[in-house]
This record gives structure tokens, sequence and C-alpha cells, in this order.
């Protein structure tokens, strides 16, 4: 019996200790950052009537308007950088159309982006915008590392 304990106990104890040795434990990985070749350069344009804005105020006006041709112009290039989300609804009765609504909206961060020019045409206060995703990638790359794997070595 004491034959049978020890075999049993060697036995386990040398699973144990192979099964210590496991690939998903003992490994390093070692990364680096990856950079596309070309990056795009997206250009987006606002527009606001300085005359329509709330204000008695010509010169508050044109603050306004300056303000809202900017919101505008980010708008445009959230619409170019994430896409626009369309959402239809068509109610029918008696196989005639009663009602029709068409909805859009776009939401998303821009990050980056540099006001080229600015100024009133008219009564149209007009801003423009550029957006270098070169200067993007170097913001995210500030912010959290994008890698890929260049070496695993295993122990």
């Amino acid at each position: 019996m004491s034959k049978s304990l020890t075999r049993v106990i060697l036995i386990s104890s040398a699973l144990f200790l192979t099964s210590a040795c496991s690939l998903v434990y003992d490994k390093h990985v070692q990364w680096q950052t990856v950079k596309p070749e070309t990056f795009p350069v997206l250009y987006a344009t606002g527009f606001a009537p300085i005359s329509l804005q709330k204000s008695t105020h010509e010169t508050q006006r044109m603050l306004m308007a300056i303000k809202a041709s900017k919101i505008a112009a980010y708008a445009e290039l959230a619409e170019q950088v994430y896409g626009q989300q369309v959402s239809g609804k068509v109610i029918m009765a008696d196989l005639l159309i009663e009602d029709q609504q068409l909805m859009a909206s776009v939401q998303g961060i821009i990050r980056g982006a540099k006001v080229v020019k600015s100024y009133p045409v008219g009564d149209v206060y007009t801003t423009e915008l550029l957006l270098d995703f070169e200067d993007v990638y170097n913001i995210y790359q500030a912010n959290q590392n994008r890698k890929e794997i260049t070496d695993i070595t295993h122990f």
C-alpha cells in the first residue's frame, strides 16, 4: 500500500509540475506602434446669416454668426468622418400615403481641426475648417497606443 501511495504522489506531483509550465501564462509579448502610410485631409465650410441672429446689437449678431458658422463647419466635418444617420417613416392608409417623415442626425467628436478662414460674405458669415488626419493620429497616439505584436518569447 505504501508503494501505491508513493506512486500516486509521484504521478500527481509530476502532472502538477508539468501543468505549471503552461504556454498561456509564461510568455512575453513585445508591441510596436503601427503608423498608416497616408493620411487624408478633409475640408468643411459652415455658413450662418448675420441679420437673423437674435440680438439687437449688430456686433453681438456678428459674434453669434461667427460661432454659428464654426459649429456648422464642425457638423459638416463630423458628417464626413462618421457619416450621417438617416431614418425615414411612411404611414399609409387605404394604400395612400398619409404621413412621411425623414430625419437625419450626426454625432461624433472632432479633434485636431483648424480654422483656415473666417470671414463675412454679404449678410452671411463663413468659416472654413481643415482636418488633417495626421494631426488626429498624433493626438490619439498621445492618448492611447495602437500596437502590433513584434515578438513573443515563451519561457
